[in-house]
């Protein structure tokens, strides 16, 4: 990768896309029944955008492509097009307001939580569990999908269900696609040399239908770790080797930062490393490079969706 920074993509803001909603790390519009997902390069940790990292939405964009492919025989997904290494055009979806997290292994803040003693959204995991653990088999642990600068906040399977935000009946659909997909993916990883910890996954419905939406075990969204440094590592009470975002909130906790009060000062150097963290996890993942546009992203971005929408695709009003 060139040592050269290509332009960040921190916001868009095409107001004749239609209305504008911005998340996290997404820009997307929506008009009728169709919503065009930008994904830009901010980065977020601990629920709050901390950087830019150039080319993250180019690799955030075609993972999920390339897994939305993949897992579309376990479940129907919301993508109609991908005109542009960041946008993914989708079909608009009513979004089952719950994060769906699967964990094979015990990490991050579900660790944080064990060694504290509490229960993880509602699941006591077993005694005598080590950092890094490979759970007995997959538990969901859910969270509320709470507004941009908010923190998602655990939940339990059944308060989702005592407290009306989601049916018995439908949550039982999201419940069983979850853990296919979660078990798909740690197949195909296994053949790359890589265990799948846990990941995310948002959920919608469409015509009484459930669909997948948002993106699918991509970074941003999954551990993902290295399989031949893992018992070596684990053993001496280090972590392994990590393709995924963990590495970035041990950094910002180095210096007393988790989520709350000001951000630290992010070099460019560092942003650098990411954006090489970025691109070298993807071919490990998928086994193809990813190749970043480096042209200015706003005014590429706008062209190809201006030749989407021209070239009859036009919106479903």
């Amino acid at each position: 990768m060139s040592s050269v920074m290509p332009t960040p993509l921190q916001e868009t803001n095409f107001s004749w896309l239609g209305k504008r909603y911005e998340g996290k790390v997404r820009d997307s519009y929506v008009r009728g029944d169709t919503r065009v997902l930008i994904a830009t390069d901010r980065l977020s940790a601990f629920d709050r955008v901390i950087t830019t990292v150039p080319g993250k939405g180019q690799v955030l964009t075609q993972l999920a492509q390339y897994w939305f492919a993949r897992c579309s025989s376990v479940v129907e997904n919301h993508v109609l097009s991908v005109p542009d290494p960041c946008v993914m055009i989708g079909r608009e979806v009513s979004i089952i307001p719950v994060e769906v997290v699967v964990r094979g292994y015990v990490a991050g803040s579900a660790w944080r939580d064990y060694v504290a003693g509490n229960c993880v959204s509602g699941v006591k995991l077993p005694a005598g569990l080590h950092q890094f653990e490979k759970l007995p088999r997959p538990v969901i642990t859910p969270s509320t999908k709470e507004a941009f600068g908010k923190h998602d906040m655990p939940i339990s399977e059944s308060e989702i269900v005592s407290r009306n935000i989601v049916s018995a009946s439908l949550w039982d659909r999201v419940r069983e696609a979850a853990l296919k997909l979660f078990e798909l993916g740690t197949k195909e990883l296994e053949g790359r040399g890589l265990l799948f910890a846990d990941t995310k996954y948002e959920f919608g419905v469409l015509d009484g239908r459930l669909v997948l939406a948002d993106e699918i075990h991509t970074l941003d969204s999954s551990r993902f770790w290295v399989a031949s440094s893992y018992e070596e590592r684990v053993r001496h009470g280090d972590s392994p080797e990590m393709l995924d975002k963990e590495p970035i909130r041990r950094w910002l906790m180095e210096r007393n930062f988790k989520g709350d009060g000001p951000l630290p000062a992010i070099p460019d150097e560092y942003r650098m490393h990411l954006m090489r963290h970025y691109t070298d996890s993807f071919k490990m993942i998928t086994g193809s490079d990813c190749v970043i546009d480096t042209s200015e992203p706003v005014a590429r971005i706008e062209t190809n969706l201006r030749s989407y929408f021209k070239n009859g695709c036009d919106w479903h009003a």
